[in-house]
């Protein structure tokens, strides 16, 4: 279980530091998020990014659209700090450290996400309080993982470093909580939204270049259910888990690019 205030630690300090690789495993996804936020984001007003990390998709929409006021909200300290040093060249886009669905008083028209909702404790709770802040006309866009048999990123990494079949997630706050659309369209009724969901699929590439195993070894080693499995492993155990899963990356290499099938939805919602 990942909950929404471990990103203020350890787990935000580990992203702020891998930005770069994060980026790269969604570059396939990003442009789609990135056209269903711009579709219906408006010519003024205000927008918030949930959860920004480290600010890639609040730029994108900041730099389409020169005189919305954009705002990222990220409880990582860090992030914040490598997402204010990206955007400093968009004087319409600020970053701001804290609880991204308190909103701080802000009246947004527009709330979008990268895969930054699945960790609120109380996911109800969370979106409710969105709804609050956000106009009556408001949109709200954002994409989160499709179910884990459909990320093979996921399994093959994370069972590599045990050897053990990867034991499948369930809507406890983490990577894969919002995987299952009922689940998540139950939680959007019950906080005063509506919405609609579109499958993407995309390839999550975890390494490219000349030594692309070795990034994707690196990449995997600190982020996702491989690097959980890591951690928890003695010395000698976790080298051996290591070399299994360099394995894995091995196999998934072509043409100096390692690449995972993956599945994500996007969804697009309005006040109910």
């Amino acid at each position: 279980m990942t909950l929404a205030y471990d990103w203020a630690g350890r787990v935000g300090d580990t992203w702020a530091d891998e930005w770069r690789r994060t980026d790269l495993s969604f570059a396939n996804l990003s442009p789609h998020l990135n056209a269903a936020i711009l579709d219906v984001a408006p010519e003024t007003g205000t927008a918030v990014d949930i959860g920004c990390g480290a600010g890639g998709t609040a730029i994108a929409l900041a730099a389409a659209r020169p005189a919305l006021r954009v705002i990222g909200i990220d409880l990582s300290r860090n992030l914040v700090e490598t997402a204010r040093g990206r955007g400093a060249a968009y004087p319409n886009l600020r970053f701001e450290v804290g609880d991204a669905s308190e909103l701080g008083g802000i009246t947004a028209d527009l709330l979008f996400s990268r895969h930054g909702v699945m960790f609120f404790a109380d996911p109800v709770a969370a979106f409710t309080r969105l709804r609050h802040g956000a106009t009556s006309d408001a949109h709200f866009v954002f994409s989160c993982f499709r179910d884990v048999t459909l990320n093979p990123w996921a399994i093959e990494t994370g069972s590599a470093v045990t050897g053990a079949a990867l034991q499948k997630p369930g809507t406890s706050p983490g990577p894969f909580a919002f995987a299952d659309a009922d689940h998540v369209r139950a939680i959007l009724q019950a906080s005063g939204w509506t919405g609609d969901a579109q499958p993407v699929d995309y390839s999550y590439r975890a390494g490219e270049g000349e030594h692309a195993v070795d990034e994707a070894l690196a990449f995997f080693s600190r982020i996702g259910p491989a690097a959980a499995q890591l951690r928890e492993l003695d010395s000698a155990a976790r080298e051996a888990g290591r070399e299994r899963l360099r394995g894995v990356l091995a196999a998934r290499l072509r043409n100096d690019i390692v690449d995972f099938p993956a599945s994500a939805w996007i969804w697009s919602c309005r006040p109910a």
